[in-house]
């Protein structure tokens, strides 16, 4: 065989080589390290299915960390729990008048006890001497004052008290994942949901660890209607309401996380582990940019848009350039939300570097290396 034509099969074996090699490595780069992100450099969106939004300070502005949002509804919790009686209540009612010698027995008498008195369907009482009265919806005080209004002049500057013997309407229904799920008694001191939830024994493996908190959800229901949705860390932080009768609380899983992808120390899920936290933080915690392959021109967020409230929202891709200095500020404001996806592009020259060390690898197991031109020619 001829130099020549062993130079010309050589090169084209080179050729073929090169192209499979190529071609190899196109194949293998993109599963492992996310997607091509040369669609989203322009400043176009027009043609894609999703905005593209640079981070600056000023963009920064509306996807700031956000703190826990209080319902606007709650009433105080300062201010005390009004226990009103319902329909399937019982009472007790003692009446006691001053002097000895009329209708009622005196203080120092204990035959002042009229006896324990259910509340019937129409929301009233039969008391003895005093009729039936109307005590539905009203607090223990207002019993009283009611009676002796309807007492009148039968007995002279009478006493009445009233309390609970069982509360069939004064409780809440804690359900879920709590370790002593069932009715609750509004009258051992419960007044916030988060009270209800201590009362049932606190949620299952929680023991005031913060990581299991962000994974669980309370949701409350008041006359079928749900009025409050809310993680329980956030509930910790301040978002806790007061309860009324006949709530439903539901404490149930409901893990959120983001998602980590591209030239970072550690891919893959992420437990959101507070509610507010950023960007500059997501990253820190899979240990941040490879320093060896990362462009840190190429940080990506990628966020759904609402589809429950607003199926036509469309997705949006935020950029951040973290050679800019001022990017590190930009990164502790934005807030990172659930089902984020985070990704961070190669940087160009790794690219370079994982072809050729592709066509490397072919060129060895081929054989074609040094040491391959033949000793002799032949002319």
């Amino acid at each position: 065989m001829t130099t020549s034509s062993w130079l010309r099969a050589t090169a084209r074996t080179i050729a073929i080589v090169l192209g499979l090699a190529l071609g190899v490595s196109a194949c293998t780069a993109l599963p492992g390290d996310g997607p091509w992100m040369g669609g989203a450099q322009g400043t176009s969106t027009e043609a894609l299915p999703f905005d593209v939004i640079d981070l600056t300070p000023t963009t920064v502005v509306g996807y700031r960390v956000q703190a826990v949002d209080k319902p606007s509804t709650t009433g105080s919790l300062s201010a005390g729990l009004r226990v009103s009686v319902a329909p399937g209540d019982t009472l007790k009612v003692r009446i006691f008048e001053r002097y000895a010698g009329n209708i009622f027995p005196t203080v120092s008498t204990q035959a002042s006890d009229l006896g324990v008195q259910r509340v019937a369907e129409d929301g009233t009482i039969s008391v003895p001497f005093v009729g039936s009265v109307q005590v539905a919806g009203l607090d223990l005080p207002q019993i009283e004052r009611r009676i002796v209004q309807q007492l009148g002049n039968k007995a002279q500057d009478p006493e009445v008290i009233v309390e609970f013997d069982t509360v069939r309407g004064q409780t809440v229904m804690v359900a879920g994942d709590v370790k002593k799920p069932g009715r609750i008694s509004l009258l051992e001191g419960v007044r916030s949901v988060l009270d209800a939830i201590n009362q049932a024994g606190g949620p299952n493996g929680i023991q005031g660890a913060t990581s299991s908190a962000n994974a669980l959800q309370v949701v409350v229901r008041r006359q079928g209607q749900v009025i409050l949705t809310i993680q329980f860390s956030d509930l910790l932080a301040g978002g806790d309401i007061p309860v009324q009768k006949n709530d439903e609380i539901v404490v149930r899983v409901n893990t959120r996380v983001y998602t980590v992808l591209g030239a970072v120390q550690k891919s893959g899920n992420v437990e959101l582990s507070k509610h507010d936290l950023s960007l500059l933080e997501a990253l820190g915690n899979v240990g941040g940019l490879a320093d060896a392959r990362a462009n840190k021109t190429g940080v990506y967020v990628f966020r759904m848009g609402d589809l429950l409230t607003n199926p036509t929202a469309r997705a949006r891709v935020f950029r951040l350039d973290l050679f800019q200095p001022v990017s590190i500020f930009v990164a502790q404001q934005f807030g990172v939300q659930p089902r984020d996806v985070i990704y961070v592009t190669n940087a160009p020259l790794y690219e370079y570097d994982k072809a050729l060390t592709a066509i490397y690898r072919t060129f060895s197991i081929i054989g074609i290396g040094r040491g391959t031109l033949p000793i002799t020619t032949t002319f």
